[in-house]
């Protein structure tokens, strides 16, 4: 039986209590045996694998809520002239910059299909743990619908046998894709009840699917174990609509009004903020003109009601699990969204906790990961800075010294004893 001891380090939990000096973690095999002080914990008598935090900060391996894994950047024109399956080899990259930023759990928010956890899970390639959506339920003419007025399409997320088309009509239309999505091995239900900044044909205030479409929605992916759905959500009636429906949490929230804020809070509903995504888009436009001018126009628009909206939801107790809609901006570089949740209100360690264990509760794998406790998955980070003081330093991959997922070493940075 595989011992380590992950020891020398200063332990922040997950849980957001004061951290833990002199601390260490015991693994066995791939769960978390014991948390504390290294004194207080006993080792068995055999064999045991010291791993040295040379004075690091010891943290649950961390969550991003909202990702896309088949696409690093949007760059039309590219997309036009990419074979088929080059997405999904490119993603192998992509994975891996993820683990490099100590990201060993996401949800995909859409693109990833079956085959790519499936790949994962059993070892064909690294990357994070997956909770995936597969396709994204939109109405015709709404964000998700890559129609152009040419006639032309460029969808981000082609269908193939493994991604249904996720454009659908009316509540038996809707019912049926559910379904669908559902049959391919969707793990949650990806919806827009609103427009978006990178849609060609609708502005994020738009209102998408009617009431009743979506209490279908919920309805339906209720029926399978209790699948929560997830809702790509900007405008305040397409957010108030989502939460009334009992979505499980709202992607984005730009335009937040008091009731909706308020109506979250009573319903418990998660918000992903995914501060970073609107501004990416202005930064890649800036350096590199592969975004679409209606992308960009939208994004300017919307940066400073978007981060308003965050921080009034905080102040007012909505849960707020850490997402960045990477894929928009290059994977490896989700950290950078802690940094401006905590320029809205939040302290690191709440940023912290947003990215452990609120996340974890967000994906509902709460009794797997987000905090280092006995008996969870031994997903471990070390982080040569203090990011309490300096939260930004987490921007820094270099800064990410060791990842464990799953009990197993995915990065090492450490340098090793003399």
């Amino acid at each position: 039986m595989k011992y380590q001891l992950i020891h020398n380090g200063t332990l922040i939990d997950g849980n957001g209590g004061d951290p833990l000096p002199q601390a260490a973690i015991l693994v066995r095999e791939n769960k978390i045996q014991a948390v504390g002080h290294k004194a207080d914990i006993p080792l068995p008598n055999e064999p045991v694998e010291m791993i040295d935090a040379q004075g690091g900060y010891i943290l649950p391996g961390l969550i991003d809520t909202h990702v896309h894994l088949l696409f690093d950047g949007v760059n039309l024109m590219k997309a036009i002239n990419t074979p088929f399956s080059l997405p999904f080899y490119q993603a192998i990259d992509q994975m891996r910059r993820t683990l490099n930023a100590g990201i060993t759990s996401v949800r995909d928010a859409g693109g990833a299909d079956l085959g790519m956890k499936q790949a994962v899970e059993q070892g064909l390639i690294e990357g994070p743990r997956m909770q995936i959506s597969i396709s994204v339920l939109t109405i015709t003419g709404g964000h998700g619908d890559g129609w152009l007025p040419s006639g032309a399409e460029i969808n981000l997320f082609p269908p193939h046998p493994g991604r249904p088309d996720g454009r659908c009509d009316g509540v038996d239309e809707v019912r049926k894709k559910v379904r669908e999505v559902l049959r391919a091995g969707a793990e949650v239900i990806k919806v827009c009840s609103t427009g978006g900044v990178l849609s060609p044909t609708d502005h994020p205030e738009f209102t998408q699917f009617s009431p009743e479409e979506l209490a279908v929605i919920v309805q339906e992916a209720a029926y399978r174990r209790g699948i929560k759905v997830m809702a790509h959500a900007q405008g305040a009636e397409g957010i108030k609509n989502a939460v009334r429906a009992g979505i499980h949490s709202i992607e984005h929230g730009i335009y937040l009004d008091d009731e909706a804020i308020e109506l979250m809070v009573e319903h418990g509903t998660f918000l992903v903020p995914t501060l970073l995504a609107p501004l990416a888009v202005v930064e890649i436009a800036e350096a590199t003109g592969s975004m679409p001018e209606w992308g960009v126009r939208k994004a300017r628009e919307t940066i400073e009601i978007h981060s308003e909206s965050i921080a009034r939801a905080w102040k007012a107790g909505v849960k707020i699990a850490m997402g960045t809609d990477a894929g928009v901006m290059p994977h490896g570089t989700n950290l950078r969204e802690l940094g401006l949740m905590c320029k809205v209100g939040m302290s690191p360690m709440d940023a912290i906790v947003a990215t452990t264990k609120v996340a974890a509760e967000c994906l509902g794998w709460q009794d797997r990961v987000g905090t280092l406790a006995p008996g969870k998955l031994a997903d471990v980070v070390v982080v040569r800075t203090d990011p309490l003081a300096d939260i930004r330093s987490l921007e820094q991959t270099e800064n990410i010294v060791l990842v464990m997922k799953d009990g197993r070493i995915v990065k090492n940075l450490l340098a090793s004893p003399e």
